[in-house]
């Protein structure tokens, strides 16, 4: 059965953390707090965890995950950025926004798209996944926590638990989330295009990104 750590939502505990760092070394994959929703998440280079959390979505191995980093000074280690591409991600960050980059070399070639070679970045504001990406030091491979059929992402640890209690082995529990997903912007071109509304409010990014139809 998945453990079940109740953390502060603003300082989160030490200990718990260190814990949770923990399992994610060992191997685990977990449920956790963001900006927008719950997401699952698991060690950058953990294949097989990657497996389980594409099997929890009910999606095929071709989905592509994305990359939850620390802070604004990580995204140039995995994406290659121009000035104006840049400048968006930095007025979206932190925040609820995944952006499709073109990955760099940091990136394994399975986490990257297999023909456009972009891999999706985010940086979350919630306290609880600050403090974890800095006990982990290196970033989450993570995704929604949308379970198949379902249209909107899991926001309530509790729920969550008695959903993949057999699925996950932890569920970092710091209050309700929003329930939204990410807005995910694609700036693999020029000037970029909005693949999904969600969180994120497109206006902070201060350019006309096309929307896909």
């Amino acid at each position: 059965m998945a453990q079940l750590f109740q953390v502060h939502p603003v300082n989160p505990q030490p200990r718990l953390i260190r814990q949770a760092a923990a399992i994610l070394r060992e191997g685990g994959v977990i449920a956790y707090p963001t900006d927008s929703g719950y997401a699952l998440g698991c060690k950058i280079g953990d294949a097989e965890a990657a497996r389980r959390i594409l099997h929890i979505r009910g999606v095929g191995e071709d989905h592509l995950l994305t990359l939850m980093l620390n802070d604004l000074s990580e995204v140039g280690r995995f994406a290659r950025l121009d000035n104006w591409q840049f400048r968006i991600v930095r007025r979206g960050t932190p925040g609820g926004f995944t952006f499709v980059l073109p990955a760099t070399r940091e990136v394994p070639r399975r986490l990257q798209h297999p023909r456009r070679s972009t891999v999706g970045l985010r940086v979350s504001e919630h306290p609880v996944v600050r403090e974890l990406l800095t006990e982990l030091n290196e970033p989450l491979l993570s995704s929604t926590l949308i379970l198949p059929g379902a249209t909107d992402p899991l926001h309530d640890a509790q729920s969550i638990r008695a959903a993949l209690e057999r699925d996950v082995d932890l569920v970092i529990d710091a209050g309700a989330c929003p329930g939204q997903p990410t807005t995910v912007v694609d700036l693999g071109t020029e000037p970029g295009r909005i693949l999904r509304f969600g969180a994120g409010d497109p206006a902070r990014l201060g350019v006309d990104i096309v929307a896909d139809a």
